[in-house]
């Protein structure tokens, strides 16, 4: 049994959650979210609305795998429409610099011309200075992905460890050739 997957999740209050036919729908006070579950597992609310329990029809293999993952997947939703996710990177390097216009992220970060991003529907993303850049949503997936998409415009470099990387990160310095 799924060690994951057989916890209750517990409905936090100011959020309403709902499934029919396989949809589960989220709501809360920083949005809403859908997903829908495969057929290998069954999603249950309690008839108070307080808790939310994954069960597994069969012992397959893949009803064991979707088990935990749609345990998981549900929590992170109550999680994301109440709190909500953020993700912030650093812009590190001389004459690196990001900005925010309309719906675009704009990124100078060593390259002869400007890199611009389209920032999707349901992410907030603020830039609070020009080097740094605030990735907010209700939906984990979403929020990871385009921090990582905006990452993956200029990774940062092991000589000097220029680029773009999440706040905290630790970029491994390599010696370079002035070394030996």
């Amino acid at each position: 049994m799924s060690r994951i997957g057989k916890k209750p999740v517990t409905v936090a209050d100011g959020v309403k959650v709902s499934v029919a036919n396989r949809l589960v729908t989220v709501e809360g006070a920083k949005g809403k979210l859908t997903f829908e579950h495969r057929p290998e597992v069954d999603v249950t609310v309690a008839d108070d609305g307080r808790s939310v329990v994954v069960s597994r029809g069969t012992e397959e293999r893949t009803a064991r795998e979707l088990h935990g993952l749609t345990r998981a997947v549900v929590n992170n939703m109550i999680i994301g429409v109440k709190d909500g996710y953020e993700k912030k990177l650093e812009v590190v390097g001389v004459g690196y610099i990001c900005a925010i216009q309309g719906k675009q992220l704009q990124l100078r970060v060593g390259f002869a011309n400007e890199l611009k991003k389209m920032i999707p529907d349901g992410l907030d993303v603020t830039c609070p200075d020009q080097t740094h850049i605030i990735v907010r949503g209700c939906d984990k997936q979403q929020v990871g992905q385009f921090a990582a998409e905006v990452r993956s415009l200029r990774k940062p470099e092991p000589y000097k460890g220029k680029g773009i990387r999440y706040q905290g990160e630790q970029v491994k310095i390599k010696a370079g050739k002035s070394a030996s």
